[in-house]
């Protein structure tokens, strides 16, 4: 981690000039009048107006990027070319990297040491893999019969349309934009209201870095609007969302009401994390429990929200969960020792604090925290929350929170652990503490997630896929997986 005090980030924020309209075709844009408060949720206070997106700056950007990549330089470049622009993305995302991670952690609440140890960092890292990857795929020239020549080859699919949220801004926005843009694509993002300031400040980088006008455009505005406009717009060939389920289906429906465009979805989460009693260390699958739900303060569509316990070691490992959750350090998200910020906004503390309240009316019982805390500092944070003698069928145990709220639940055999595990609409990911091989294999293999982990959670880098089962999502971000959501397959039979 950066050695900056915390007396310097606050002296930083206050001089911090954030960016208010939109980047289109290669230059900012002041929008059509209207705007919107950024407010952050460390004190309430508005850092920025942003221009708010309508219709008609939504078709301003799409049309740039349609002209960038019918008639622009950009897909017709080598792909060695295009990688050494992402590159050099890469290069200036480091150069910059203080400033971004100040950004992050002021417009949504996380800790400045994650905005830029973990952040920023997978930012960087992922146009970095992407741009070295660009001239390393491949086509195909399947053997045939012996007087025809078959040759299937992968392009750029057009225009992408880019919808992400706000709890990791630029980490998503970097997942879809930079295989997009490594393929030959050309990119219209539309970042979360609660976090536009990153994105746009990362469109800049992207323009410095010498990529073509038109071939990477943001646009700010909330999601019945600018969403809409965007997943309904007959010009854009693929749209890319991370978010809610319920938003999901509406991208599907406006695919299907407009031009049947492929839309790639990943959504939310309920993941169970198993814990075994012969885990290789219980100490270490609690403390871990803890980290993972606590981590970017609950808002992660991976978060293991669900603890699945042994029924003989529920007692042992809940205590070490609720120390943990006790110690943790809850604060001002520009201190480097914070290790939880704030909620992104009021509007979601006071949604998971709803939450809260009817797990405690469905009987469940409240381990630790459950109340908001720092209340002074105008901003949004809770308390870390436990309950435990949750039952499978509370809304603590089946709805997404998106907080920093764990539900303990035990079982008494390892059927009962898998059934558990798999009792909820989602599979994006899951985790298992075991000693025994057999056990991590098969238990892996039935569960319906996208991802699981074996003694460790949220491990993983570039090269493997992240994605969702059931409706948690389809398609895959990450990897040279991702290149299959931004690229068409072509047959072309060559008779000889």
């Amino acid at each position: 981690m950066l050695d900056v005090s915390h007396e310097e980030w606050l002296r930083r924020a206050k001089s911090l000039t954030p960016p208010g309209g939109h980047h289109i075709d290669g230059a900012d844009q002041p929008g059509g009048g209207a705007d919107f408060a950024v407010v952050s949720p460390r004190d309430g206070q508005v850092l920025a107006r942003v221009a708010d997106a309508g219709p008609a700056e939504v078709d301003a950007a799409v049309a740039a990027a349609r002209r960038a990549f019918d008639s622009g330089p950009w897909p017709r470049l080598t792909p060695a070319e295009r990688g050494r622009v992402l590159l050099r993305i890469a290069d200036l995302l480091e150069e910059r990297r203080e400033e971004l991670a100040l950004t992050v952690s002021l417009e949504m609440g996380k800790p400045i040491s994650d905005a830029y140890g973990i952040e920023l960092r997978a930012a960087i890292g992922t146009f970095r893999w992407y741009g070295q990857l660009a001239d390393k795929l491949t086509d195909e020239s399947p053997h045939t019969a012996p007087d025809a020549l078959a040759l299937v080859t992968r392009e750029p699919a057009g225009v992408v349309g880019a919808v992400v949220p706000w709890n990791f801004p630029l980490t998503l926005a970097s997942w879809k934009i930079a295989p997009a843009l490594a393929t030959g694509c050309t990119v219209v993002l539309k970042p979360s209201e609660n976090s536009p300031l990153s994105a746009l400040l990362l469109a800049r980088v992207a323009t410095e870095a010498g990529l073509p006008p038109g071939v990477l455009n943001v646009v700010c505005g909330d999601g019945p609007v600018a969403g809409r406009a965007l997943g309904l717009h007959p010009d854009v060939d693929v749209l890319a969302f991370t978010g809610s389920t319920a938003v999901g289906r509406h991208f599907l429906r406006y695919a299907a009401d407009s031009n049947l465009k492929r839309v790639w979805l990943e959504l939310g989460g309920k993941s169970p994390n198993i814990v075994l009693p012969d885990a290789p260390d219980l100490e270490r699958a609690a403390v871990t429990a803890a980290w993972g739900i606590f981590f970017n303060q609950g808002e992660m569509c991976t978060a293991p929200s669900r603890l699945l316990v042994h029924s003989s070691i529920a007692e042992q490992v809940t205590e070490a969960v609720v120390a943990r959750a006790r110690a943790l350090r809850v604060g001002d998200p520009l201190d480097p020792a914070t290790e939880m910020g704030a909620l992104v906004g009021e509007a979601h503390l006071g949604r998971v604090l709803d939450h809260i309240g009817t797990g405690l009316d469905e009987g469940a019982r409240l381990r630790v925290g459950g109340e908001r805390t720092l209340a002074d500092s105008g901003g949004s944070f809770l308390r870390p929350t436990v309950f435990d003698r949750v039952d499978p069928g509370m809304r603590l145990a089946r709805e997404e929170i998106f907080g920093p709220v764990l539900s303990v639940l035990a079982f008494d055999d390892l059927d009962e652990a898998v059934a558990l595990a798999n009792a909820t609409e989602y599979g994006l990911a899951a985790a298992l503490w075991t000693s025994d091989l057999t056990t991590a294999h098969r238990v892996s293999r039935a569960l319906k997630a996208g991802t699981v982990w074996v003694n460790c959670y949220e491990e993983g880098d570039l090269t493997v896929p992240f994605g969702g089962m059931k409706q948690s999502g389809n398609g895959r971000d990450k990897s040279v997986h991702a290149i299959e959501k931004y690229t068409e397959l072509k047959t072309t039979w060559i008779q000889l």
